[in-house]
């Protein structure tokens, strides 16, 4: 068969391939980015899809508007408020998750060669899809502090890219989250070079002290004409539930507009049952104490990651403790390839993934994602003396 030329651009997920090694009995697996399926709240949400099934069940069961099903843009529209963004349900759209809304920028956005800064590292699914469309990705460094904004202003400067995509709050794969001062200078920056900024939200809601700084969408009211140029993708998957596949897009009227008729062309509209179980479930005042179970939890297993890693690696190692997310990004001292390093971890039945996929260009190939959210404590210390024992 002749191909579209486009798949050249891309390849499989190296984290979908390395699920391949995970079937081995024993293994404890540091590699996935899932939330805890024991902590969703699977009685809120069979209430929701009960009640709606009762009370509703020809609109959820019935084919739906593209923007999303009326209800949940209502709740979606009072979640951000609660964040500090003033958004009339009518201006954000209901994706299929997030990745979905990324894909719609992707679509509408990106032509053949254009110029996209990404953060280096940066979500290796963004990657695959903006090269999906053709885009000439340049990464941008980051800190502990996110993104190191002079660098990126002077990317922009030289580049004049079609748009930037950032992860501001416990990057995926990275943990960090980007600075208050940071996040206002990149919208100054934005309103100044006329340059879009896709904001990637998932995490936010993480947190494990004091939360983060508020997002860019939300800081944008303080910087004349940022909102122009700023796209915001949320998601219930990290909060919720990933199998629901909420999401939604908030983005200037006219790329909102053209994301819209791209949905339509792609899936008519997200299932607007799960929709509607979202949007009831977001009725019934549960999502706070759910999360803060989550946050519990996740800020434990974090603690006792960071804890196992110092103990048993040692000087091997080097990382930046996260403090919200899912995810610890490390790095081995001495030039240690993680790719081999990963190979030697499956021997000894524990699994992470290298670092380097999650570069566009220019990997660090000594990095390494470990997520502590699907694994409870006795598994973490367990795994990480595993990590040990294969340096």
């Amino acid at each position: 068969m002749q191909f579209a030329d486009r798949l050249k651009n891309v390849e499989t997920s190296a984290i979908r391939e390395l699920f391949k090694l995970l079937g081995k009995p024993g293994i404890i697996s540091f590699a996935g980015g899932f939330p805890d399926p024991a902590l969703f709240d699977a009685e809120g949400i069979a209430q929701a899809a009960a009640a709606v099934l009762k009370d509703t069940p020809g609109p959820v069961l019935q084919y739906g508007a593209t923007e999303g099903y009326g209800p949940l843009r209502e709740q979606l529209s009072g979640f951000m408020a609660n964040k500090g963004v003033k958004v009339a349900p009518e201006g954000l759209i209901v994706t299929t998750g997030s990745q979905q809304a990324l894909d719609l920028i992707g679509k509408t956005m990106i032509s053949p060669g254009d110029k996209v800064i990404v953060e280096a590292p940066t979500f290796l699914a963004t990657i695959q899809c903006f090269r999906l469309y053709g885009a000439d990705l340049i990464g941008a460094p980051i800190d502990a502090d996110g993104v190191q904004v002079d660098v990126l202003e002077r990317l922009i400067e030289e580049h004049k890219p079609k748009l930037v995509y950032l992860i501001p709050t416990f990057g995926n794969p990275s943990g960090a989250t980007l600075s208050l001062e940071r996040r206002k200078r990149i919208l100054e920056i934005a309103a100044r070079t006329r340059t879009l900024i896709v904001e990637d939200d998932p995490y936010c809601e993480l947190y494990f002290g004091k939360p983060p700084p508020p997002s860019m969408l939300a800081l944008s009211g303080e910087v004349p004409g940022s909102r122009d140029w700023l796209a915001h993708c949320g998601s219930m998957s990290k909060i919720l539930s990933p199998g629901l596949r909420v999401g939604w897009l908030i983005a200037p009227p006219a790329l909102l507009a053209n994301a819209t008729m791209c949905k339509q062309f792609s899936d008519a509209h997200t299932s607007n049952l799960t929709q509607a179980t979202a949007a009831h479930y977001l009725t019934l005042n549960r999502l706070d104490g759910a999360l803060a179970a989550v946050r519990k939890v996740y800020a434990e297993r974090a603690r006792v990651m960071a804890e196992s890693l110092q103990r048993e690696l040692g000087d091997a190692i080097g990382f930046n403790p996260p403090q919200g997310g899912m995810f610890f990004w490390a790095r081995l001292n001495g030039g240690r390839d993680a790719a081999e390093f990963a190979q030697r971890a499956i021997e000894q039945l524990v699994a992470f993934v290298p670092g380097a996929p999650f570069y566009a260009a220019e990997p660090d190939r000594s990095t390494l994602r470990l997520s502590f959210a699907t694994a409870d404590l006795a598994k973490i210390e367990e795994g990480i003396a595993r990590l040990g024992r294969a340096l």
